[in-house]
């Protein structure tokens, strides 16, 4: 339960992102507002990294090199969703965004990649998935 509470949550806060960040983006252009973003975002979580102290130091040394450039996929999140909210608006980007994130997250955890446990692949999943995008598409045209 904490768990899908915890993805309510998430997707709340991404829809408020995308639409809070796009309209800075408008005053402000892009890049600038995707930089300002990042900076109060590292801002809040630093502060709560200092009360909170979860995790240690020496974990650092398990953590796989190539993990560590995940912050900058948050770069391209936030460009590519302003940008999309602002050319599609704030339903049809978000929700071609929910349907990219899933097919990419089931390819993923299909092919087990990143040290995901690998799943199989069954067909009431893939029909799922096409009625996403069938959905996306019934929504946008």
């Amino acid at each position: 339960m904490k768990g899908i509470l915890f993805s309510i949550a998430a997707g709340l806060c991404i829809t408020l992102q995308g639409i809070f960040n796009t309209n800075m983006a408008q005053e402000l252009g892009g890049w600038h507002t995707t930089s300002l973003v990042h900076l109060v975002g590292f801002t809040l979580s630093l502060t709560v990294f200092l009360f909170v102290r979860d995790g240690s130091r020496q974990g650092l040394k398990g953590v796989r090199p190539l993990y560590f450039i995940g912050g900058s996929f948050g770069v391209i999140v936030v460009f590519a969703e302003l940008t999309s909210i602002l050319l599609l608006g704030p339903a049809a980007a978000i929700s071609i965004l929910l349907v990219a994130q899933l097919l990419g997250a089931f390819t993923i955890e299909s092919l087990g990649w990143f040290e995901q446990k690998k799943i199989t692949i069954h067909k009431h999943q893939v029909v799922g998935i096409a009625m996403m995008v069938i959905g996306v598409i019934l929504l946008k045209w």
